[in-house]
């Protein structure tokens, strides 16, 4: 773990995070996890058949259902190697959020979340009013905040002064896979930041996500461009590698732009020349 993403003290070895929604089948989902290289999925709250809270969650992928209960996808995230980030999908008022919060940690999925707010249906853009209110609850009952946010520097600076682990602009609406829409605004909000920049929402394919860490982001979250991908495993293994390459490149620094070319070659010394 030479460059590791640390968040709320935790380090995590890849720096792509992953989500469980939109597979065609778990089994699907738990492969390209694998492929994905992720140490870090989103599971919703909300959308899952919660544990029982006396039992322990995610023993690994399941080896024998049983017949007296339906099979979860938290069968398939073995928390051996895969740590589950619970989120708040789904919730429209920061009241919701903090009750399905609570709820997460209640059956012992975590202290940490991924706080959404939404504030409109169509764009499924948060609702910053309602985040931030959630955050600071949150944050004082405990829990480890990671919120979903537009990709707007004043409401970033604002949730990591209410105490936020992570910061999580959006690239582009949810589900859209239309990339990152404004580039300028996530390198100002890494600019800015004292706790990690992920990329959140947009991403549609490896490309995206090499610039999302070619801007500095220092980690990117994703779900329907992988599951939703005609080979979901394969766009997993090259998110893995745009991931990676973005941040080598970010890491390595590129050149500046110039509007004119520069050769290649240095002139002075050629044959002909003085």
């Amino acid at each position: 773990m030479s460059d590791p993403l640390v968040i709320a003290g935790r380090a995590f070895r890849s720096r792509l995070v992953v989500g469980t929604g939109k597979y065609p089948s778990h089994a699907v989902m738990a492969d390209a996890h694998r492929a994905s290289g992720a140490d870090m999925v989103t599971v919703a709250v909300r959308r899952v058949k919660l544990p029982d809270p006396s039992t322990r969650v995610g023993a690994g992928p399941a080896t024998s259902l049983g017949a007296s209960r339906e099979e979860s996808l938290l069968d398939f995230i073995d928390t051996s190697q895969i740590f589950i980030l619970p989120n708040t999908a789904g919730c429209y008022t920061a009241e919701e959020a903090i009750r399905t919060a609570r709820l997460g940690r209640e059956v012992g999925l975590s202290n940490w979340v991924k706080l959404e707010v939404i504030g409109d249906e169509p764009t499924l853009f948060p609702d910053n009013i309602g985040l931030l209110e959630a955050t600071r609850v949150l944050v004082q009952e405990g829990f480890v905040v990671l919120p979903y946010t537009n990709d707007d520097p004043v409401i970033c600076r604002k949730l990591e002064e209410a105490g936020a682990a992570a910061v999580m602009p959006l690239g582009a609406p949810i589900g859209s896979g239309l990339g990152i829409q404004n580039a300028n605004n996530i390198r100002i909000i890494k600019a800015q930041a004292r706790v990690p920049v992920i990329v959140d929402a947009g991403v549609g394919t490896a490309s995206d996500a090499a610039i999302a860490m070619e801007l500095g982001a220092d980690g990117v979250l994703m779900n329907t461009a992988i599951a939703l991908a005609q080979d979901p495993v394969a766009m997993a293994a090259a998110m893995k590698l745009a991931v990676e390459a973005g941040r080598i490149a970010y890491l390595a620094g590129r050149i500046p732009r110039r509007e004119y070319a520069s050769p290649s070659s240095p002139v002075h010394g050629l044959i002909g020349t003085k």
